[in-house]
């Protein structure tokens, strides 16, 4: 295939098209440049200012780990595979989350399933970078982590944790009338293999969180798999925050932002291939960590004063005793939950169990959901509330 550059005007070249087949439909397949941008290079001095307020707002919300709990580390990585799925069309809320985890029954199992798959391939991801021996950022601990995200739901059928071997699309019903066509698959290794270099290559002068966001968006177009790319795509970003040290722990919902201006993140990726306009999309990435980074801050704080304001009352109950004090500090990390689980998580008694749940409900700190007498069901639906907003 002789590759054509594209024929319109553009601020730079980004890729080539080439002729590509694909459900008997011949189309021309964008296949990117290796990264960094060329021809010209971003102009740095553009984005300076933006990205030392991006790297101070990751600091400010790196500022709060005194108040960093393995329950805020709970809640924000849970926001963020809510909210990732959410952008693929995922139904599930924060509640029908927390719920499964209690082992409540809920009514959108799947969506539910495929939130909970996130999860996995993001732990996965986190205690390889974690570990001296583990794999680093590369394809195949991504592959690794597709394999979990598609496990067992929708796109089980499509290649889980392997690279493409067919020429997919993006938009329309299709190839012929395609918003994108992604490059050949013949094309895919070479290309992740250029992205992967110029992750580790530590001779570049751009800032490391303008390279999160030249990375994403070359995931994106390469378009590597066959379904779950967004995701995937997302969870990288995360990884390279941890890999680079921009962010200690996974506090910020990334995907909060990018789901609420979902048609501008979608416009902008595009814009890099069709116009060559890498500054519009880094500036977009960038103003979205400003904003995420914050919320995540405000957010902290929210629930943090929430959970003090209860801890105290709780503290000054005269009705308090040690079993409820041990169930307070689980609530964050069991927001919903049964006396039964309760008893399991105390290794106490059935009566210890539903005496400490009842000084958390007289108290307000909980309430009963069901309204029965038996197999009665519990929430902390102040912080449940909080989370959800």
């Amino acid at each position: 295939m002789n590759p054509i550059k594209a024929t319109f005007i553009m601020k730079r070249a980004t890729g080539t098209y080439v002729k590509s087949t694909t459900l008997g439909e011949v189309v021309q397949a964008f296949v990117p440049d290796s990264l960094p941008p060329k021809n010209p290079a971003l102009a740095l001095e553009v984005y300076q200012d933006l990205n030392r307020k991006a790297e101070m707002a990751l600091a400010r919300l790196s500022g709060l780990s005194g108040l960093v709990l393995d329950w805020l580390i709970y809640g924000a990585i849970r926001k963020e595979a809510l909210l990732t799925s959410q952008i693929e069309g995922t139904q599930a809320t924060l509640t029908d989350l927390f719920d499964e985890e209690a082992g409540f029954k809920v009514s959108n199992t799947d969506d539910v399933e495929e939130v909970t798959n996130y999860l996995r391939a993001f732990r996965l991801v986190q205690e390889q970078l974690r570990d001296p021996k583990g794999l680093p950022i590369s394809m195949r601990l991504l592959c690794a982590a597709h394999r979990l995200l598609l496990n067992g739901v929708r796109g089980a059928g499509k290649q889980p944790g392997e690279l493409r071997r067919s020429q997919n699309w993006i938009g329309g019903t299709r190839p012929g009338n395609a918003v994108f066509i992604p490059p050949p698959p013949e094309n895919v290794p070479q290309l992740l293999a250029d992205m992967e270099r110029f992750i580790h290559d530590g001779d570049t002068d751009l800032p490391p969180m303008v390279k999160v966001a030249l990375i994403h968006a070359q995931f994106e177009t390469i378009h590597p798999f066959l379904d779950g790319n967004g995701r995937i795509g997302r969870l990288l970003i995360a990884a390279l925050f941890e890999h680079w040290g921009l962010l200690a722990e996974p506090l910020m919902y990334l995907s909060g932002y990018l789901k609420k201006h979902q048609a501008e993140y979608y416009r902008r990726l595009s814009n890099i291939r069709t116009e060559g306009d890498w500054e519009s999309w880094v500036t977009f990435f960038l103003e979205g960590v400003c904003v995420a980074a914050a919320d995540a801050e405000h957010s902290i704080i929210e629930v943090v004063s929430l959970v003090a304001a209860d801890r105290k009352r709780l503290l000054q109950s005269p009705k308090a005793g040690p079993a409820s004090y041990r169930l307070f500090e689980m609530l964050p990390m069991m927001p919903r939950f049964t006396i039964e689980r309760v008893r399991q998580q105390l290794d106490t008694s059935f009566p210890t169990a539903t005496a400490a749940v009842k000084v958390l409900e007289d108290l307000g700190i909980v309430a009963e959901m069901t309204g029965q007498k038996k197999n009665r069901s519990y929430s902390y639906q102040a912080y449940v509330e909080l989370l959800s907003k």
